[in-house]
């Protein structure tokens, strides 16, 4: 059995397009063996487990009564809004006087 020293040695003795499949070759055996690991894993640990459930509670959603829980972060900040005190509308503005200077025609310089 050849040691790696020896075999790194023989692989750049090869052309370069023969170097270029080596390197992609061991790069996708290392991909290879992180992705098997890393789904090993995961399916040990249970990650892709489904878990069991009816079609008849397919159409069932939990139902949350205000005061259930305490209000916190943004859904917590949304329910704490006075609901139906301020009626939606939408405002149109008219952009008929723009304040946005256009530039004046010349030529472009970039200073470095």
């Amino acid at each position: 059995m050849k040691n790696l020293r020896h075999h790194i040695e023989e692989v750049r003795s090869k052309p370069h397009h023969v170097r270029k499949q080596v390197t992609l070759a061991a790069a996708g055996a290392g991909t290879g063996l992180i992705a098997l690991v890393w789904f090993a894993g995961s399916v040990a640990t249970g990650s892709f487990a489904i878990e069991p459930s009816s079609f008849a509670d397919a159409g069932k959603l939990p139902v949350i009564e205000r005061g259930e829980r305490g209000n916190e972060g943004i859904a917590g900040a949304a329910a704490a809004l006075p609901s139906g005190d301020i009626p939606a509308h939408i405002e149109i503005v008219d952009a008929a006087s723009s304040t946005v200077r256009t530039p004046s025609a010349g030529p472009t310089t970039i200073p470095f």
